[in-house]
């Protein structure tokens, strides 16, 4: 008997999908029942074949750059021992789709609902040669509502054509990138293998080049003057506006000179009214960079932990690149406002909102993409683990800020002058709450009792005494390490310092990366030892500055040629774009970026920047690998592991050893039996790496 086959991405999925149709029997890989049966991919079971499956030896400079004709899939591979063979898991759920596709007259597509979903099922579907028809399965949330509607309006197979093409265009030009870039590198350097590619190595640069700004900028102290001020029994400081960079001595005797004058002249008042926006909706990027700052979750973390939310009914689709809404979504809006009264800290500001007046800046069908923006769903959660109540808080309170009114505020600026030096003080009270109420405690007081107003009453012209005068020293500052927030934004427009929202919304489409990979590229940084945290900050490790520094000048390295990319992606998706243009281009460019990585010129970080000679032959300089150190004359064969008794030591340990002989002690070494132990370390009469104990011979 002919069925109608559905497949999924995940087996919580299917299991959702597949009791809305009736397939309540289980089997093995499937559901079944009602003449449905529904399987699942456990996401990507095809990959794209490596170049030894085209024939082709890898890492060999004549065979560079690889493009192949026509890529083909294989079957998921894992690695054992040296070797990369097909995975049995990925083996045996191809031959039950297989089968089920072999059995159905039609196939209804229900993976997720994005570039990344579409490619899942398509490379299914080439792999397995099958010509049964097929629809689509759109939503946005895995709601009864949201999938029985679905269901009720499935879309023809044919209208994300242009989708598929774009994901494919895009998972093509990762592997000529990334197989390429990554062994032109390997071959100029010569005993280690490198990772590079197309979104990996323009993230990584961004994260190093603030390294070293942050590392080598030089702080310089300068001097302003802070002088104070009372009327009417309210005191309040002014700052100068002059800053003194030349000395102490010149900023101390001007700061005497204005308080001996002793009166600081109003020189003009400007008043401001200031109609403030509330911030659009989440989207992916939007929400992980919130995650970051104001909860330390990493990209990933935010991304994981909301994919549960949604699986879980709770919110919609969590990789969405959209922070607008549907007009036939915003109907729903004040139904979702309903559901969020359930929620203790939400549910008396809810009550004071007119739902016949909400904001409607979130609201543009014409800049909703594959999906709307972040919002919870009707189904309101009763049990969430720490982690997904902190996502779910988040999206819930930017749903009522988006559709909040605009909140107002006063800004008064004043400038003194003394003594013909300029001082400026500024103030702020907020005259109407709006969506700023949201997080306020007296959010319904709409009036100015709530706000701090510390400066009198003054007018122009008008002088007053100074009473007392501070000099005070600053010093100037670098541009903060990145964090994983300031990352975020920084892709999101290819390294293009924007703090604007609206122009950050504008770049979007020159991005490097998308909403959905842009974690998956963080963490292969951190897979690849290219890059760690220190608290929040991230900072390249001696790998990723030796990456950067060979290839920071190179077409590989520069974000707004990947954004380019991006956007042209972008117009394969909609159209704009024939993916034979886009293909024909990337060929180019892998030509290009072999040729440059094959002919550079390998820049090895000492310890971040340190140098060292060679202490056995006290003429060449040491050369920093992954695994190993060693003298750049191979004729003086000094060698160290960077890995003794399974410590890890560090770039500065290494390099200590080197300039000084010996280390200071190091903690955490472990014995053949695994107990830890303590030592430093230094070299032998024949430069050979032992250990010193304290009190004890070597």
């Amino acid at each position: 008997m002919k069925t109608i086959s559905i497949l999924c991405e995940k087996p919580s999925v299917a299991r959702e999908i597949a009791s809305k149709v009736g397939a309540t029997n289980r089997d093995n890989g499937f559901f079944y029942g009602n003449g449905y049966t529904v399987s699942w991919a456990l996401g990507h079971l095809l990959q794209l074949a490596m170049p030894e499956n085209y024939g082709v030896k890898g890492f060999v400079r004549e065979n560079l750059p690889i493009i192949p004709e026509v890529f083909r899939l294989i079957p998921r591979q894992i690695k054992e021992g040296k070797e990369y063979k097909p995975e049995a898991g990925a083996l045996k759920q191809l031959k039950i789709i297989g089968q089920l596709f072999e059995k159905s007259e039609k196939i209804i597509v229900a993976t997720d609902a994005g570039r990344e979903g579409e490619l899942i099922f398509r490379y299914i579907y080439s792999f397995l040669n099958c010509k049964k028809p097929f629809v689509r399965l759109w939503i946005s949330s895995l709601t009864d509502k949201a999938i029985n509607d679905g269901l009720q309006n499935l879309k023809p197979g044919g209208d994300y054509d242009s989708l598929y093409q774009a994901a494919k265009a895009r998972s093509e030009a990762d592997w000529l990138v990334g197989i390429n870039s990554s062994q032109a590198l390997s071959i100029a350097e010569g005993s280690g293998v490198y990772s590079l590619g197309r979104v990996q190595t323009p993230t990584l640069a961004m994260i190093c080049k603030r390294f070293l700004e942050n590392k080598n900028f030089v702080s310089v102290p300068y001097w302003q003057h802070k002088i104070n001020l009372e009327k009417e029994g309210i005191s309040f400081s002014v700052i100068s506006d002059e800053k003194y960079y030349e000395s102490l001595f010149d900023a101390t005797r001007e700061g005497e000179r204005i308080y001996r004058s002793g009166i600081a002249k109003v020189q003009s008042i400007e008043k401001k009214t200031l109609h403030q926006q509330p911030p659009l909706l989440y989207d992916l990027t939007a929400l992980q960079k919130d995650a970051n700052s104001k909860h330390g979750f990493t990209a990933e973390k935010t991304l994981s932990t909301a994919q549960k939310l949604y699986e879980s009914k709770f919110i919609t689709y969590p990789r969405t690149g959209s922070r607008y809404i549907s007009k036939d979504v915003f109907d729903e809006i004040p139904l979702l406002f309903e559901v969020l009264k359930q929620h203790e800290e939400f549910a008396s500001y809810i009550q004071y909102m007119d739902f016949k007046v909400l904001n409607i800046k979130p609201v543009n069908d014409g800049k909703v993409t594959d999906h709307h923006a972040l919002l919870v769903t009707e189904i309101f959660p009763d049990r969430l683990s720490s982690d997904e109540q902190a996502i779910y808080d988040m999206i819930a309170r930017r749903m009522l800020e988006a559709f909040s009114p605009v909140s107002v505020k006063e800004q008064t600026a004043i400038s003194f002058d003394a003594r013909g030096h300029l001082f400026t003080v500024k103030n702020a009270k907020i005259l109407k709450a709006g969506w700023r109420g949201v997080f306020s405690e007296n959010w319904e007081v709409e009036s100015e009792e709530g706000a701090e107003n510390y400066l009198p009453d003054l007018s122009e012209t008008e002088e007053l005494e100074i009473i007392s005068l501070e000099t005070m020293e600053k010093q100037t500052k670098p541009k903060a390490l990145h964090t994983e927030a300031t990352l975020l934004s920084a892709m999101e427009t290819a390294g293009a310092e924007v703090e604007n929202e609206a122009e950050r919304e504008a770049m979007k489409e020159s991005g490097i990366g998308t909403p959905a990979t842009r974690a998956a590229i963080i963490e292969t940084l951190f897979s690849r030892d290219y890059i760690l945290r220190e608290k929040k900050s991230l900072v390249p490790t001696d790998k990723g500055l030796t990456v950067y520094e060979t290839v920071k000048d190179k077409r590989i390295a520069d974000a707004r040629l990947t954004g380019e990319w991006e956007n042209a992606l972008s117009q394969i998706e909609s159209g704009e774009m024939h993916p034979d243009t886009f293909q024909k281009a990337i060929n180019v460019y892998t030509k290009q970026i072999t040729a440059e990585l094959l002919n550079a010129s390998i820049s090895i970080s000492l310890g971040r920047g340190q140098e060292a000679l060679c202490p056995k032959c006290k003429a060449a300089k040491v050369l920093f690998f992954p695994k190993v150190v060693k003298c750049a004359d191979p004729n003086c064969g000094l060698v160290l592991f960077r890995t003794v008794s399974e410590k890890q030591l560090s770039g500065h340990q290494i390099t200590e050893l080197l300039t000084k002989g010996k280390t200071s002690v190091i903690k955490g070494f472990k014995n053949r039996s695994g107990k830890a132990f303590d030592a430093a370390l230094m070299f032998d009469e024949n430069y050979r790496v032992v250990f010193e104990f304290a009190g004890k011979k070597k």
